[in-house]
């Protein structure tokens, strides 16, 4: 009774807009979707959607059914796609997705061994998927999840693989360098720059700036780690990044890491992935690597 398609035409028309709009991206007419619609109301005995002039609005069951179409069709889609590899004699694929901006060097140096090992695996990183990873892997759009800060839910498993120290980055010359540690208030003056990312999600406000009550003379924001730290060898700011990957910048570019606070801020990497998905080998194999290859 209630079809692949049916899940398709409401997901298409609550993006679209129209009818019009969905058929058009299902290569269906508009009759043909409309006439697929009603014999589905018929049958369910009840309506998907009710019309308020020329726009469509959906009743408590077509929501319903949208909420069931974004759960599953992600998923069938997925198994289509398995299947194909499989059919084509590739293993699988491995969509890997970024909430963590620094990370994305040490993962490159991950990737290169494990395609070397899985030859039979396709792998692709999204970052778009940058702070909605979790969305991302209850959709079905990743299969991985690589962040500093899991969200245990039921249904993921979250492994830690490698532990790394937040520090502080400064110009071998700001008078900070030779320090032991910097306290919150000696950042009262300084340009912060971090990645464009809300203040309650960077570890250094969330557990150095905010529990002191105190704010930089300017907060900067800078997408790539390259450009960030130029700007510090520059002297047009400070920033905190992990100290393994300030410690590759250290002799080129002229920066070194100061601790933040007599303790430090101590982190942990993890990959987060599917309960369900956690036995596949090649996902397995990833971990693994990623354990033995912890970033220093």
């Amino acid at each position: 009774m209630l079809e692949r398609m049916h899940l398709a035409i409401v997901r298409e028309v609550d993006k679209q807009g129209s009818l019009t709009a969905a058929a058009n991206v299902l290569c269906l007419t508009q009759s043909a979707l409309s006439h697929s619609m009603k014999k589905l109301e018929q049958q369910l005995g009840t309506d998907i959607w009710l019309r308020e002039g020329r726009s469509l609005r959906l009743t408590q069951a077509g929501q319903y059914v949208l909420a069931v179409a974004n759960r599953v069709l992600p998923q069938l889609q997925l198994a289509e796609e398995r299947l194909r590899q499989f059919a084509q004699g590739e293993r699988g694929a491995l969509r890997i997705g970024m909430e963590c901006h620094p990370c994305y060097q040490w993962l490159l140096k991950i990737v290169a061994p494990y395609l070397a090992a899985w030859p039979d695996v396709e792998v692709d990183v999204k970052q778009k998927f940058q702070f909605g990873g979790i969305g991302a892997l209850f959709g079905y759009e990743i299969d991985m999840l690589v962040t500093p800060d899991p969200l245990y839910k039921p249904g993921l498993h979250f492994e830690p693989v490698f532990d790394y120290e937040q520090v502080l980055v400064v110009h071998r010359d700001h008078p900070l360098a030779g320090a032991a540690h910097v306290k919150p208030k000696q950042l009262t003056d300084e340009v912060l720059i971090t990645y464009p990312v809300p203040a309650d999600r960077l570890d250094i406000y969330t557990q150095f700036l905010m529990p002191a009550g105190i704010s930089p003379r300017r907060h900067k924001t800078i997408e790539t780690t390259d450009i960030m730290v130029q700007m510090v060898a520059s002297g047009r700011g400070v920033a905190a990044l992990p100290r393994w990957l300030v410690q590759e910048y250290a002799d080129q570019m002229g920066v070194v890491p100061v601790r933040l606070g007599p303790k430090g801020i101590a982190k942990q990497i993890y990959l987060g992935a599917r309960e369900a998905d956690i036995e596949i080998d090649y996902l397995q194999a990833f971990v693994t690597l990623a354990r033995g290859s912890a970033a220093r």
